[in-house]
């Protein structure tokens, strides 16, 4: 029995208990039994374990970098910053078939602490692989897959898109689009480099807004013609949002999902070549502070649909003591930051804690809404009766920092050192089962207790 808190789901906020058995919620009410176990959350915020519905985990090497995390890290610090379902890639390697892909990383994925499903990226060099293997992934089961608009040996022309988003859509599956124009991105990187301008404080010029605009508008005119459901995946600022706000107007089904990156002012961190830099390196880049404002409009009015992470855990350092990347260049390091345990933290702080967004809001843009699109509610993302048993229970109100040094992931570094949080997990449950408990340090070691979750077809 979760007793005497202060209980917010997507449209819900009261005091209350909430009652636990065989792993799945039974009962929410007030002055309920005595259970076998108490846990007191009295003063305390309750919530739904966070959804993260777009994070990189164990994906193949990136400009010969790998990632920090494999399933073992990044499970254990999503349960510390009150994740308890992720929903990351599944990234074939060169050559090998979308299902061993599929059994690979469900290999991959047996050490998981929570529960997870998959997405999966396609790839523009393999067209005639796609168009053979996809039909039957989708109709096993598969509910969402990624395309790029930019990235060598990623990037797809608009006919291989609509190809694929019209397999998706006979499943009613969602097709999340990277939207940067890559034609335009390669000619600008080209340029710098012609130019002698190839340091890292270079890098948003390499993708300017209207790069992301230009991509957006195209994928969702694609979705139009196509009558798929398409996610624009990290929108990172106003111009991108001008374009998804007008296709909603019009009734089209598009989706959007931002990140705390694109929230935060971290722009001032990219005006330096040194080394330094490299920590906020994330495509598309991160934007000026002004441009942030409608991100937050879009949480609030629901053009966005919900915060993910997009961890994308590059180590700062290498094995041996030298940076990780080759060189501080345009082109040598790898785009992607952490931030599995900091995303919910951190809406918290710049959204509730500011009073931008309702508490309500917060669970509706962190475990609800990514539960429903991807086929995972109400098993997911709520505490209705009958919903697995995954439970956040916040420690709200004093201030304190982010420091790596308290982090739990096998990266080296966070992007948000030093930033102010009055929100932090003090207990996170998956399926009735104490996994983090802030007030001992302690980290369940029950890796492999997590299950493949399947997505189910349909929006709820």
């Amino acid at each position: 029995m979760i007793r005497n808190g202060r209980i917010v789901t997507a449209a819900d906020d009261f005091h209350g208990d909430i009652g636990i058995r065989g792993g799945r919620i039974a009962v929410l009410g007030q002055a309920l039994p005595r259970g076998h176990r108490e846990i007191d959350a009295e003063g305390r915020l309750v919530t739904p374990g966070g959804v993260d519905a777009h994070c990189h985990i164990d994906e193949p090497p990136y400009l010969n970098a790998r990632l920090a995390d494999d399933f073992r890290s990044a499970s254990r610090s999503a349960a510390c910053g009150g994740t308890t379902t992720f929903v990351p890639f599944i990234n074939q390697l060169k050559g090998e078939t979308l299902a061993a892909a599929r059994d690979d990383y469900m290999r991959r994925a047996a050490p998981s602490l929570i529960d997870y499903g998959f997405h999966m990226i396609l790839k523009a060099d393999e067209p005639e692989r796609i168009r053979t293997e996809l039909p039957a992934l989708l109709e096993a089961g598969l509910r969402s897959v990624k395309v790029f608009m930019t990235y060598d040996g990623y990037m797809m022309d608009d006919a291989q898109i609509m190809e694929i988003m019209e397999m998706v859509r006979a499943v009613d599956g969602i097709v999340m689009v990277h939207a940067e124009n890559g034609h335009c991105a390669h000619h600008a990187v080209s340029k710098l480099h012609a130019q002698g301008r190839d340091g890292l404080s270079y890098f948003p010029e390499t993708s300017p807004q209207a790069i992301e605009r230009e991509a957006v508008h195209r994928a969702i005119t694609l979705a139009e013609l196509t009558d798929t459901r398409v996610m624009i995946v990290h929108v990172s600022g106003d111009e991108a949002m001008e374009q998804i706000r007008w296709s909603r107007a019009r009734g089209h089904r598009t989706l959007a999902e931002t990140c705390p990156q694109y929230l935060l002012d971290l722009e001032p961190h990219l005006h330096s070549d040194e080394w330094e830099t490299a920590k906020y390196i994330c495509s598309p880049p991160v934007r000026e502070s002004a441009r942030a404002g409608d991100l937050w409009r879009g949480l609030v009015q629901g053009d966005l649909d919900l915060v993910s992470s997009d961890h994308c855990p590059y180590r700062f350092e290498g094995d041996d003591g030298k940076k990780a990347f080759g060189e501080a260049r345009l082109g040598q390091v790898p785009p992607g930051l952490p931030g599995l345990e900091t995303r919910l933290p951190l809406l918290y702080q710049e959204g509730v804690a500011t009073g931008r967004l309702t508490p309500q809001r917060f669970v509706e843009l962190t475990a609800t809404r990514p539960a429903q699109l991807y086929g995972l509610y109400p098993r997911k993302g709520s505490l209705m009766p009958g919903a697995d048993a995954d439970v956040v229970i916040w420690e709200t109100g004093a201030p304190r920092p982010i420091r790596h040094a308290d982090l739990h992931d096998a990266c080296d570094y966070t992007p948000y050192e030093g930033h102010g949080v009055t929100a932090w997990p003090a207990c996170t449950l998956s399926r009735g089962e104490v996994i983090w408990d802030a007030a001992t340090g302690h980290v369940s070691d029950a890796h492999g207790r997590g299950q493949f979750i399947p997505g189910r077809r349909g929006e709820p």
